[in-house]
């Protein structure tokens, strides 16, 4: 989540351009507007008022976003196809890959069109959207992250009742869960940072809609139960995180006992991508989440908007797949066959 300071504007327009200095203290001057009855569209901090950084955005996101949906479809394909990749962890992961290619959709095709037809607008409606179901894939994926550490803690420390603990049955109810509390959270935060009355105008600081940025601009005391809301969510998150440490410590553990160096340089494989991503994601979004109000840096902000937004759907098929020899023997097999089709 961020904490990124609003711009107001007395008349607003789709097509106004806004040049923002690059530091902001607490006493900046803020201007009130109409109240959230009147508001109809909100204005999404671009990343650049020049037209040529604005196509240069548009062909990195674009190059960015493609690479998202190819890499992910891949691994999608690849293990719904091979029967040999049927166990828990091509399981987990093709759902890793679907959530992954839910997060990148959200944000990132409305940003590429703003950037290509020079515009900062967002409905309403659209950006509700955006905040459920950005929020719905973020949640569920931290929660099948939990999931995966569990995975591997099994396989490395408890083999013998891998198949005990993870069979089909509980693999499937530990991936609805997943996608469970994901819909469920987005859901309640959704519906209660849109109920709230929005008097301090219709300007987001960041490139997409996020519910730090909106409750900026409540004009009601409301926005703390929403405050509240985000504080319980960091803490369960939190505890997710702990509980991934603490898998992983015992992992490292076993690991480093095991007599093999080919042996534990497998298993340091399989292990490092996933802390390495989890992070990445879980160290920017806190930071930008606990940074005070008061400092207000926007190219800083955006660059971790887009390391803990854009970047992982983009990387988790490389980290997470692409290492993996069974995988990428499995998808050359998909594309040899696929060409033989042909």
């Amino acid at each position: 989540m961020r904490n990124s300071p609003f711009i107001f504007f007395r008349e607003v327009s789709p097509n106004l351009s806004q040049s923002f200095a690059p530091c902001t203290g607490p006493h900046a001057h803020r201007q009130q507007m109409s109240n959230s009855s009147s508001i109809t569209q909100f204005l999404l901090l671009p990343f650049t008022d020049t037209r040529e950084l604005q196509l240069l955005h548009f062909w990195l996101f674009l190059g960015i976003y493609l690479a998202a949906l190819l890499g992910n479809g891949l691994i999608i394909t690849t293990i719904a196809w091979d029967q040999h990749l049927h166990t828990p962890m091509y399981f987990f992961l093709l759902n890793l890959s679907l959530l992954d290619l839910g997060c990148i959709s959200t944000t990132v095709p409305s940003s590429i069109a703003n950037s290509l037809w020079d515009t900062r607008a967002i409905s309403y409606a659209g950006c509700a959207a955006q905040v459920f179901f950005f929020f719905f894939c973020a949640t569920a994926e931290y929660s099948l992250l939990t999931i995966m550490s569990y995975d591997r803690y099994v396989a490395i420390c408890k083999p013998l009742h891998y198949g005990t603990l993870l069979g089909s049955r509980a693999c499937v109810h530990m991936a609805a869960a997943a996608w469970a509390t994901g819909f469920l959270n987005a859901l309640l935060h959704t519906a209660d940072t849109f109920s709230l009355p929005l008097c301090k105008g219709n300007a987001l600081g960041q490139f997409f809609c996020e519910i730090p940025q909106i409750l900026k601009l409540s004009c009601s005391h409301s926005y703390l139960r929403e405050l509240g809301l985000l504080v319980f969510s960091l803490l369960i998150g939190f505890g997710c995180f702990v509980f991934i440490m603490l898998s992983y410590v015992q992992i490292f553990r076993a690991v480093l006992r095991i007599p093999s160096e080919q042996g534990r340089h497998k298993a340091f494989s399989t292990c490092l991508p996933h802390l390495a991503v989890v992070s990445l994601f879980i160290g920017t979004g806190t930071f930008a989440s606990l940074k005070p109000p008061s400092i207000y840096c926007p190219s800083p902000d955006l660059v971790m908007a887009v390391l803990y937004s854009v970047v992982p759907p983009a990387v988790n098929p490389l980290v997470y797949s692409m290492r993996n020899q069974d995988l990428k023997n499995a998808v050359w097999k998909l594309v040899a066959y696929s060409f033989q089709k042909q």
